[in-house]
């Protein structure tokens, strides 16, 4: 008998096929601790359970205000240098939008214990290799962490969830593991990204 997959699993899911307002096929496999692993992607040698959510309603421009900030996203803090990098990087503005909110509450002086800095919580040597000289500059930063992600995007096939892992735990502790890695902070940063860029791309205009 196949295995039922959790609320959790499948509520994932419908933030993934969501986040870009068309039906996406999402797939959940069995790990060999018996985990169960999601992704918009089949990887070969894996077997998979297709799972089809409901597509998200299409967008309109919403301008409810939700956590202090309003969801129309050019009414948000840094909207145009967000639109900027996202156009320059070929991503979403509300991905953007989404992970800065996450990562430091669009407060540009922003500091993590670790050393992350700025509106999208860059370390030192991500900032270098991305070309960031100040972090504390808004528009530089949003750059650099831009880049940063579009870069994942790359090198984890276009799998959103390992990207936006790999931006928390680091790319390495992904190809590591092989999948969200599991990590108490990465397990809570992934859905909380993913569940506010469905939100703002609900928000965000066609």
């Amino acid at each position: 008998m196949a295995r039922a997959i959790p609320m959790a699993v499948a509520w994932l899911a419908a933030l993934l096929a969501g986040a870009d307002g068309a039906r996406a096929d999402i797939y959940v496999s069995e790990g060999a601790d018996g985990s169960l692993e999601l992704s918009n992607l089949q990887q070969p040698g894996r077997r998979y359970t297709q799972v089809y959510p409901e597509p998200m309603p299409a967008p309109g421009p919403g301008k409810l205000v939700l956590g202090g900030w309003s969801e129309d996203l050019k009414q948000r803090p840094y909207a145009e240098l967000i639109e900027t990098a996202a156009a320059a990087n070929d991503l979403p503005p509300a991905l953007l939008h989404a992970l800065i909110q996450v990562e430091s509450g669009y407060d540009a002086r922003a500091r993590s214990h670790k050393g992350a800095a700025g509106l999208m919580q860059l370390m030192p040597d991500t900032a270098r290799q991305m070309g960031v000289g100040d972090v504390w500059d808004p528009a530089a930063n949003i750059r650099g962490g831009a880049r940063y992600l579009k870069q994942l995007l790359q090198r984890f096939d276009n799998d959103l969830a390992l990207a936006v892992a790999a931006y928390n735990a680091g790319p390495e502790a992904v190809s590591k593991a092989g999948k969200v890695p599991p990590y108490a902070e990465t397990q809570r940063y992934v859905p909380n990204v993913l569940e506010s860029y469905k939100r703002l791309s609900k928000a965000a205009p066609l």
